[in-house]
């Protein structure tokens, strides 16, 4: 039962993202920070996500006091639109609002980082379609950081389509609970590894060719799962938490990305770097909850679908190899195509 849920839902997420212009990654999250220069004086710096080689639709509006509350146009720097400026801020930016104007018709999110004064920690939010706009408090503290910084690793994980694959890719080739639940673990160890590792610096690897390792890690597992099962267990079966370390610390400098685009806050790494990680581990656990109860929901509402798969497990297994493979293999491409060109 356990392997039939699965079994559709992965077809469903194939199905989904198996057009030709599909992307393995949602819109980058924008990005607004308010950097006290002195004086009433913060330096702007605003970066918003691009749609079909286009700014994305959503603008920052400082609080009203300020002047200029938005900046001038953005200019593309070869993944979204920068722009920024000097705002004058009289009274400062403690209890004052600023909205990201038409965030709500989006599906993305923008993280603000911004600093009150002189010598005060930078402090971050998450502005999201829900809640477009901010009241910056006096000082954020150790809940609101753990909190913004926990919801962006749940928002990352949640949104990467090609990391969800590569866990679901794993459900369908470990069947036994322990050594799934060590490649679990592992993957879990590794990318923690690789995540703080990256974000302090100790790590530093262009983001292309990240993705296109990770889009790699799909297709062998697309490829581990068109291995007939016989007497020689495949690779992933019979070292499954060596394939899931090394696969882990590749996403791990994914995910590292998200972090370094929008930094980490002064004072406070330690405790943003495991609000991330926490969120991450929390949204990959949700993704693998829901999965399983939307495939078991999914074959007692559609009997006739879950009798074709469950009938016929090795052919609809081929058939979502190939699917899933086919997909990854064009990911590698495209991306290894977009920084060799």
């Amino acid at each position: 039962m356990i392997l039939r849920a699965v079994f559709l839902l992965v077809f469903a997420l194939t199905t989904l993202f198996s057009t030709p212009d599909a992307s393995a990654h949602a819109l980058e999250p924008g990005y607004l920070e308010l950097d006290h220069v002195g004086g009433d004086e913060w330096r702007v710096t605003w970066r918003k996500p691009q749609v079909g080689g286009e700014p994305m639709r959503i603008d920052a509006l400082l609080p009203e006091a300020c002047d200029p509350r938005s900046g001038p146009d953005p200019a593309f720097d070869g993944r979204a639109f920068l722009t920024g400026w000097i705002a004058t801020c009289p009274g400062g930016l403690a209890g004052q609002t600023v909205v990201i104007e038409g965030l709500e018709r989006t599906r993305t999110d923008v993280l603000l980082r911004y600093t009150l004064g002189p010598d005060e920690s930078a402090q971050t939010a998450r502005l999201t379609a829900a809640s477009p706009s901010l009241t910056i408090p006096e000082k954020q503290g150790w809940i609101g950081i753990f909190g913004s910084y926990f919801s962006l690793g749940v928002h990352h994980i949640l949104m990467g389509v090609d990391h969800l694959l590569f866990v679901l890719m794993l459900l369908l080739l470990i069947r036994e609970w322990r050594p799934l639940l060590a490649a679990v673990t592992s993957f879990t160890i590794a990318h923690s590894f690789s995540l703080a590792a990256a974000s302090f610096g100790w790590i530093i690897v262009p983001a292309p060719p990240v993705e296109a390792i990770v889009a790699l890690s799909i297709t062998f597992l697309a490829a581990e799962l068109l291995h007939p099962e016989g007497d020689k267990k495949r690779l992933s079966e019979r070292y499954p938490w060596v394939v899931a370390f090394a696969f882990g610390l590749l996403h791990g400098l994914g995910f590292a990305r998200a972090l370094i685009e929008v930094g980490l806050p002064e004072g406070d790494v330690p405790l943003a770097l495991l609000a991330f990680n926490v969120g991450v581990e929390a949204g990959q656990i949700l993704f693998i909850v829901v999965a399983l109860a939307l495939g078991a929901a999914i074959s007692r509402l559609y009997p006739a679908v879950a009798y074709v798969f469950g009938n016929s497990a090795r052919a609809g297994l081929r058939i979502l190899a190939y699917a899933v493979g086919a997909m990854s293999a064009f990911w590698v491409i495209e991306r290894v195509a977009g920084f060799v060109a």
